[in-house]
């Protein structure tokens, strides 16, 4: 009678954290679904509609034929000028982190605290407070306007070097490097050779963050590129919403686009969810 009283209150206790978590994947979950059912309708539909159901009339098929030919076909431009600025800014942003994270967790310099102090102070400040200044400095040497005024602030990023040195201090072990010093390799043939493959699982969510986050930003670009043909997805899409009311609706247009946008970064992470799942493996072989 016992056990099964203490069964029985054991199941009323999990109730309401699976609720919690069910109430959060909903509440996450449910813009997605509003976006995919609204990419389905045409502009007719948008607005009359029950917004969770779909539309079989065709609206979708007709929605990307819109958004493939708008503007002389803007949409795939931007979608390269985003893949530019979010892969390369990635790409670039997680190699200086690797390094600088690295530097910071196993060399022993003079003012390596301050350094790691002042480290946290950027990663307290918001990126949006930057733009402005980023932008005047830019300007002074004349690259605002140009792929490099938005590529350039986003190769530093304080929290990803933050994550690495963390990353690094806890997956590198100081005896290996030591051995290699002894064996005679290079500073630079060590971190190669020896830091860099502990830490690829790492360096892999940092190269995720900073694509999303690139991907999805908006106030840098924005402010920074003042040609329609250099736009990335977000200010693409701003220009098409705020276009002027002569203009035709586009919202269903928009809509269609942002689930477009959409699947690359699905797709991204499906292919490199891998790298944690052996990163796992990996951690239970050895242990």
């Amino acid at each position: 009678m016992a056990a099964a009283t203490s069964v029985a209150t054991a199941k009323r206790g999990a109730f309401w954290p699976t609720f919690v978590l069910l109430a959060g994947a909903a509440y996450c979950l449910l813009p997605v679904v509003w976006l995919v059912t609204a990419s389905t309708k045409n502009a007719g539909e948008l607005f009359t509609t029950f917004s969770l159901w779909p539309s079989f009339s065709g609206g979708l098929t007709s929605n990307l034929e819109q958004l493939a030919s708008i503007r002389g076909g803007a949409f795939w431009t931007w979608c390269l000028n985003s893949l530019i600025f979010a892969g390369g800014g990635a790409v670039l942003a997680t190699a200086v982190s690797a390094l600088a994270g690295y530097g910071l967790a196993k060399y022993r310099f003079r003012g390596r605290q301050l350094v790691f102090n002042f480290l946290l102070i950027g990663v307290l400040i918001p990126g949006v407070i930057l733009a402005i200044p980023q932008y005047l400095l830019l300007s002074k040497i004349g690259m605002a306007g140009t792929y490099w005024s938005v590529l350039l602030p986003s190769i530093i990023s304080p929290f990803s070097i933050y994550l690495c040195r963390i990353y690094a201090t806890a997956v590198v072990p100081d005896e290996v490097l030591e051995a290699g010093r002894l064996d005679g390799a290079s500073e630079w043939r060590i971190f190669r050779s020896v830091a860099l493959a502990p830490m690829v699982p790492g360096l892999i969510t940092v190269f995720l963050l900073q694509f999303v986050g690139i991907w999805n930003n908006f106030l840098l670009p924005f402010i920074m590129l003042s040609r329609t043909e250099m736009f990335p997805l977000t200010v693409g899409f701003y220009s098409l919403m705020s276009q002027g009311n002569d203009q035709v609706n586009v919202y269903n247009v928009v809509i269609t686009g942002c689930l477009v946008s959409v699947l690359p970064l699905l797709a991204l992470f499906l292919s490199l969810q891998r790298y944690w799942r052996l990163d796992l493996v990996s951690g239970a072989l050895k242990g």
